[in-house]
């Protein structure tokens, strides 16, 4: 039977709803002195590295959706290498961000919507080079979005089979929204139709339900097979002759850099795209509004006058922090057939000396900007020029941003082993361990002006027991818990894990350990937060030797990306 979206709201969307409208009204927990946030018996740092994960004794994990996992119960199963046909109906690769959007009255059935961030071509293919234009494709359906549907059956979850679940990947139909939509910038000389998404890294979602996937690392792909120097505009977004030897560029014209006739293909990527998850008919839209970046993560807030506000990372070195601000509130906007996503106004960040900042606007309003960009849609297509240009703060590595209850705004910062000079809110040089800043907007989000100060320094628990290097994604919850998730190198030569902190006393402790060479990173629970998602990416980096994880899943061995499914065993929140 099909469900209409209008029953959808009044069921499992309303659940969702009713949840946001919690975490809004949660904010009486954090300064509560009779509150324990974290119980749990935290993984010591002797357990923190193997072949498989470690967790909390407290807590329990199963695997769900690996790579390869069919969208549908009769659909192809996994086998490697991968076939084009096989994996255009299978869960790509590479899980990162991702959000849950309940179906049931009880949160225990909804849509799983999963980025891919990448795979490379010895893990998908088998083989370090791609032979065919299949090869390419095959390549190409294992990155971008997954929405499949989920539900736990007695105490276990499972994919199950769904009107909704699909494929968005590097050959799906897109389509641009906004200031820079019609711009030339944006066409080729072929005249070929907006296609594809790849380097789908950190996401958001939006408060009519809708999945924001980020692009971050588009210029990885990208390559040239002729003679190609890069402008100053692509070289500041990485664009260059070899590109990270993905070799699309050898069977698909759309991605040799050195091809005339698509000049301006690489100027679509690097877009926050919208997806909705309950019309697979809908067409993708990339949101230029948001701007062109190496986007990591869409945090979303809501102001009391209910204008949509998203906090975005741009993941490089010396990179930058933005936000958007709707130009109304978003109902009223939705009921006039505008996206919020597609009116507003898009900011930089200046961080000042004693803990003030500035949000910097990015319009052609702004006169530091009148003189070297011809138009919005400009300033939108090469928006980190136009940042530098305003003389925003350089940032070590900015990646997710998540919006607390109480306001406070959360963003962390990986790395940066590159900076010699240091400045306010990137006080260590060299940067090795990486820190999390911590802001809160005047005027309820949506002012100019913000006090900042810095949240924690991984440098000052590297060496205890709570050791943690790198922090990437985060999750602030209801209650004042903030969840991190590490990409990089931990001491000793331990895992990456996911910690929890929490956000009164700076207190850390360990819930999870992943693989050898993987990345912990993604986060979504159910509206109880009695069940969390969280992703193991790259396990052993695609080599066997190192790890088969989940190998006690299926009986596979090669290691394959995949989602776990993480509850206390008392059923109790997580993280608590």
């Amino acid at each position: 039977m099909k469900i209409q979206r209008r029953t959808l709201l009044k069921g499992g969307l309303a659940a969702a709803a009713q949840y946001m409208v919690s975490c809004s009204k949660a904010g009486q927990l954090l300064n509560s002195s009779e509150h324990s946030l974290m119980n749990f018996r935290p993984v010591p740092f002797s357990m923190g590295s193997g072949p498989m994960p470690v967790i909390s004794e407290d807590y329990e994990y199963e695997v769900l959706v690996p790579w390869g996992t069919s969208l549908q119960p009769a659909g192809p199963q996994y086998q490697h290498p991968q076939t084009e046909a096989a994996q255009a109906q299978q869960v790509g690769i590479g899980h990162d961000g991702m959000a849950y959007f309940p179906i049931s009255d009880d949160g225990k059935r909804g849509l799983l919507s999963l980025n891919h961030e990448y795979g490379r071509n010895r893990h998908v293919l088998g083989k370090p080079e791609p032979d065919t234009l299949s090869d390419v494709r095959t390549s190409q359906y294992a990155h971008g979005v997954t929405v499949v549907e989920v539900a736990e059956y007695d105490g276990h979850w499972q994919r199950v089979e769904s009107q909704y679940a699909r494929r968005i990947h590097g050959n799906t139909k897109t389509q641009f929204s906004g200031p820079a939509a019609m711009s030339p910038d944006l066409m080729n000389k072929a005249g070929n139709e907006y296609r594809g998404t790849f380097a789908n890294c950190s996401n958001g979602r939006t408060p009519w339900n809708t999945y924001l996937t980020c692009e971050e690392n588009f210029d990885l792909y990208f390559a040239a097979t002729g003679e190609f120097t890069p402008t100053v505009k692509q070289a500041r977004y990485g664009l260059n002759k070899t590109g990270k030897k993905y070799y699309w560029e050898r069977f698909d014209p759309r991605f040799d850099l050195s091809n005339s006739d698509y000049q301006n293909e690489a100027n679509r990527f690097g877009w926050v795209m919208e997806i909705d998850p309950f019309d697979k008919n809908r067409i993708p839209v990339k949101r230029t509004a948001l701007g062109r970046i190496k986007h990591e993560g869409a945090g979303h807030g809501v102001s009391k006058d209910g204008r949509v506000v998203i906090y975005m990372g741009d993941d490089d070195e010396f990179e930058h922090i933005y936000k958007f601000v709707s130009a109304g509130n978003y109902e009223d906007m939705l009921a006039r057939g505008v996206s919020p996503l597609d009116e507003g106004v898009l900011f930089v960040a200046r961080f000042d000396e004693g803990g003030t900042g500035e949000w910097l606007p990015l319009t052609t309003d702004n006169p530091a900007l009148k003189k070297d960009f011809k138009d919005q849609a400009d300033i939108l297509i090469n928006t980190r020029l136009a940042a530098t240009a305003l003389g925003a703060t350089a940032m070590d590595r900015p990646e997710w941003a998540t919006v607390a209850p109480n306001g406070d705004v959360y963003c962390s910062l990986t790395k940066n082993r590159d900076r010699t000079v240091p400045n306010a809110a990137n006080p260590q040089a060299p940067n090795p361990n990486g820190h999390i800043i911590r802001w809160h907007d005047s005027d309820d989000l949506v002012g100019t002006t913000f006090t900042w100060d810095i949240f924690l320094m991984a440098s000052d628990y590297f060496a205890n027991e709570e050791s943690f290097s790198c922090p990437d994604s985060l999750w602030a919850d209801p209650d004042g818990r903030l969840f991190m998730m590490t990409d990089g190198d931990q001491r000793d030569g331990r895992c990456n894990q996911l910690l929890v902190a929490d956000t009164n006393t700076g207190d850390v402790r360990r819930l999870l350990t992943g693989v050898t060479g993987c990345e912990v990173t993604g986060i979504t629970s159910t509206p109880d937060r009695r069940t969390l998602f969280v992703n193991i990416q790259h396990p052993g980096d695609g080599d066997p030797e190192l790890t088969s994880f989940p190998a006690d899943f299926d009986g596979k061995t090669i290691p394959r990306d995949s989602t776990l499914v993480v509850r206390r065993r008392d059923g109790g929140i997580v993280g608590s």
